[in-house]
C-alpha cells in the first residue's frame, strides 16, 4: 500500500499557490505602502501655514515619485538587457558626467553666471549630454561590428573614472564659494527641486515607462540571452539599443531633476526580484518602481520627522547601496 509523502511534497499546486501571495497582490501591497508613506510625509508634524507647507511637501513627494519610479524601471530594464543583476545605468558613467558638467560650468561661468543659464537650458544640457554619451556607447556596441554588451559597461566604467578624476581636478581649482556651490550639486536633494521641471519630467517618465512596460514580454525573452532571443524572432540589436536609450533617458531625467543617486536602482531592483514572486517583467517592473518610491518617501519621512534631517537621504542610500553591492558580488561569486 502506497504511503502518503509527508512535508511540502504532499501539497498540490493549488494548495501551494494559496500559501503565497500572487504577484498582483504583492504589487498592491507595495502600492499601499507607498500611499501610506506619502500620507505620513504629508501630514506628520504639520504646522504653520498649511498651504505653504503642503505645497512644499507636495513638491518633494512629486520629485521622489518621479525619481523612484523612473530609476526602478530603468534599472530592471537595463539589467535585463545586459543579463546581469549587478549593473545599473549609472555604471555607464552618467552620474560622473553630471558632476563633471556642473564642475565645468562653475569653473567657466562662475557662481553668478551659472544661475543665469536658465532652468530649461540647464536641464536639456544635462539630459542631452547624458543621452549623447549613451548614444555613443550604444553606437560602439551596435556598429558595423557586433560587440558584447559588456563593452558598453566597460566603456562606461572607464568614462566614469576619467570624469570623476577631471571633476576632482576642477574642484581643486575653485575658490571656496564656487566649491560650496559645486558641492551642493554632488548629492541628490529633494528640498531644492525646481517646480518648473516637474511637469516636463512627469511627461518624460510616463512616456518612457509606457514604452518599457509595453516591452515587458520582449524583456522576458531577452533575459534568456542573445541566441535564444534571436531564435525566437526578437530583433536583438535594435531592441537592446532602444531599451538602453530609454533606460538612460529615465536616469538622466532623474539625475538632472534632483542630482545623482548611484545605488538606488541597484537596491530596489534586487529587492524587487526577491519579493515579486515571479521573474516576469509584468511584475518586476512595477514592483521596482513602487519600491523606489517607497524607499525615497519613507526614508525622507524618517530623516525629516524622526532624525531632524541629520543627513541627506542620498548619503544613506549610497552607504546601504555600497554594502548591498558587495553582498551581491559575494553572493554571485559563491553560486
Amino acid at each position: 500500500m502506497n504511503q502518503p509523502v509527508r512535508g511540502a511534497a504532499v501539497l498540490d499546486a493549488p494548495t501551494r499557490n494559496r500559501r503565497y501571495l500572487s504577484p498582483r497582490n504583492r504589487i498592491v501591497i507595495a502600492l499601499a505602502f507607498c500611499l501610506l508613506s506619502t500620507a505620513l510625509f504629508m501630514t506628520v508634524n504639520i504646522s504653520g501655514n498649511l498651504g505653504f507647507v503642503l505645497e512644499l511637501r507636495g513638491r518633494k513627494v512629486a520629485a521622489m515619485i518621479l525619481v523612484g519610479w523612473g530609476t526602478g524601471l530603468a534599472t530592471v530594464a537595463f539589467q535585463s538587457v545586459t543579463n546581469n543583476r549587478l549593473l545599473t545605468p549609472s555604471i555607464m558613467g552618467l552620474d560622473a558626467l553630471y558632476i563633471f558638467i556642473q564642475s565645468l560650468l562653475v569653473l567657466l561661468l562662475g557662481t553668478s553666471l551659472v544661475g543665469q543659464v536658465g532652468t530649461y537650458p540647464m536641464f536639456f544640457l544635462n539630459v542631452g549630454l547624458m543621452l549623447l554619451v549613451a548614444s555613443a556607447l550604444t553606437a560602439t556596441l551596435f556598429g558595423k561590428r557586433s560587440r558584447s554588451v559588456y563593452v558598453v559597461v566597460l566603456a562606461g566604467l572607464v568614462l566614469g573614472a576619467v570624469l570623476r578624476s577631471l571633476s576632482s581636478l576642477i574642484a581643486r581649482m575653485l575658490d571656496p564659494s564656487s566649491f560650496l556651490l559645486l558641492q551642493d550639486s554632488m548629492f541628490a536633494s529633494f528640498t531644492m527641486v525646481n517646480p518648473e521641471l516637474l511637469g516636463l519630467c512627469a511627461v518624460i517618465v510616463v512616456l518612457a515607462s509606457w514604452y518599457l512596460f509595453s516591452m515587458r514580454a520582449t524583456l522576458d525573452v531577452l533575459t534568456l540571452g542573445k541566441d535564444a532571443a534571436v531564435s525566437l524572432g526578437v530583433p536583438y540589436q535594435r531592441t537592446v539599443r532602444r531599451v538602453l536609450l530609454v533606460s538612460t533617458l529615465l536616469v538622466a531625467v532623474s539625475t538632472a531633476l534632483v542630482g545623482p543617486i548611484t545605488f538606488l536602482g541597484l537596491i530596489v531592483a534586487a529587492v524587487a526580484y526577491q519579493i515579486s514572486g515571479t521573474g516576469r517583467h509584468a511584475a518586476t517592473l512595477p514592483m521596482a518602481g513602487l519600491l523606489g518610491v517607497a524607499v525615497l518617501v519613507g526614508g525622507q519621512t524618517i530623516l525629516e520627522q524622526l532624525l531632524g534631517q541629520a543627513t541627506a537621504l542620498s548619503v544613506v542610500i549610497e552607504f546601504v547601496g555600497g554594502i548591498a553591492f558587495i553582498w551581491l558580488v559575494i553572493r554571485k561569486a559563491s553560486t
